[in-house]
């Protein structure tokens, strides 16, 4: 099995350095391929798609594996031939968490040389960056509206040193900007909200159950959408994240969908896997089973 690792070799904090301090003990059939700059994953991973990897391994953070994930999708007809591995070396490791993987590197990677794959539904996003369209692709959660702007607003620096609190600050710089409606429309119909959360699996921001009845391989994609995104939802969200009940919080209306349209009449910032991306018009569709992917997941009967 020819495997690739996608590494950036700047990260901080004491798992990536004590991964860094044990690159040889991955052995000679891997091959390191080290980011230099931001972005630097998607391409990296591409080019071992077409080399002939595999399996491409994202050593990193949500942001890392969203971009792994999004190289490899990009080369047409990879998704077929390709998996996609994961060593968690982040703060939240939301997409590692749900795969049930081990958040030690090491016994995550002893979980990629025994080859237990499963497949997971896949979603791609179609929205606009810069007034131009984009499309990309996610495998656990996308959130627009104050969920969007806090994301696009978190000092990353900060966020090294002091984690989770960044995305509290810079949520509440984003709740003193006014909220933009947002519309949502699907097969069934349509509904105005101020933020909408998406979960393809049930996890968002580590730990924690936001969308209890996600599953990953239902073909289906899990909305909540809040008619008022103010600081009463922040406070309950926060009690919710504190108590391990933020599932339960209400106030919002849920929805089960293989396609979704979101669209706002100002500018409104997107988020997919923890990561800005762009802005609203966006367009999302479930592509059932479409990740391979090496994970704890028991096997789908289906």
């Amino acid at each position: 099995m020819r495997i690739c690792v996608v590494f950036n070799p700047a990260a901080k904090g004491d798992k990536a350095r004590r991964f860094r301090q044990h690159l040889a003990d991955l052995g000679p059939d891997c091959v390191l391929k080290p980011t230099g700059c931001a972005g630097d994953g998607q391409r990296l991973a591409s080019e071992a798609v077409e080399d002939g990897f595999e399996t491409v391994v994202a050593a990193g953070g949500d942001g890392t594996v969203n971009e792994v994930l999004n190289g490899i999708a990009g080369v047409p007809g990879s998704l077929a031939r390709t998996r996609l591995g994961i060593l968690p070396l982040g703060t939240a490791n939301v997409v590692a968490r749900e795969l049930r993987l081990p958040l030690d590197w090491r016994r995550a990677w002893r979980l990629i040389l025994e080859d237990s794959e499963q497949r997971v539904d896949l979603v791609r996003a179609r929205f606009d960056r810069a007034g131009q369209p984009v499309c990309r692709h996610f495998v656990q959660v996308a959130g627009a509206g104050l969920d969007g702007r806090a994301t696009e607003l978190v000092d990353w620096q900060w966020k090294k040193k002091v984690s989770y609190f960044a995305y509290i600050a810079a949520g509440l710089r984003a709740l003193r900007e006014p909220q933009c409606p947002i519309t949502v429309e699907t097969d069934t119909g349509s509904i105005v909200g101020e933020l909408v959360l998406m979960g393809n699996g049930r996890l968002y921001g580590g730990p924690f159950s936001l969308f209890p009845a996600a599953n990953l391989r239902d073909g289906l994609l899990d909305l909540r959408v809040f008619a008022k995104a103010n600081l009463s939802l922040a406070a309950t969200m926060a009690l919710g994240l504190c108590t391990g009940r933020v599932g339960r919080v209400g106030g919002s209306t849920d929805l089960r969908v293989a396609t979704a349209r979101l669209s706002a009449p100002n500018r409104v910032p997107l988020q997919l896997d923890g990561e800005f991306v762009g802005e609203l018009p966006a367009e999302f569709q479930v592509e059932a089973r479409g990740l391979r992917v090496l994970s704890r997941l028991p096997p789908s009967a289906a």
